[in-house]
């Protein structure tokens, strides 16, 4: 089994409905984000796959929250903007991407929200 991380990140407010503390306030965050990838398959050049197509992928699916208002967005209409929440946003439109293939497959989607607190999603 082969395991491959790219990063990338985007900058993005949001504030969490209901929570009783300084996060219900409006605020924003650095986000850091990696796409986890497994397979066990190689392709003819010996990659799992290519980081550049990865990365490019991840961007793509980012660039819908970056420099936004994330409680604005209708991905959140019916849920806070968590980094829990959106780490499984990432994760369903970055695996429903058509650059997996095989016993490729996306693995997991940490986000992390500040230095010191991040979440991993994954199936």
């Amino acid at each position: 089994m082969y395991e491959i991380e790219v990063k990338a990140a985007f900058e993005a407010a949001h504030y969490i409905d209901g929570y009783a503390g300084k996060c219900a306030r409006l605020h924003g965050h650095n986000w850091e984000v990696v796409a986890v990838v497994r397979g066990t398959e190689l392709d003819r050049l010996g990659m799992l796959i290519d980081f550049k197509i990865l990365k490019a992928e991840l961007k793509k699916v980012l660039d819908e929250f970056d420099h936004r208002f994330l409680n604005e967005l209708a991905t959140f209409a019916a849920e806070n903007p968590t980094a829990e929440n959106l780490a499984r946003k990432i994760f369903e439109r970055l695996a429903a991407s058509e650059i997996f293939s095989g016993s490729t497959k996306l693995y997991a989607v940490k986000v992390q929200e500040t230095p010191n607190s991040c979440v991993t999603y994954h199936e």
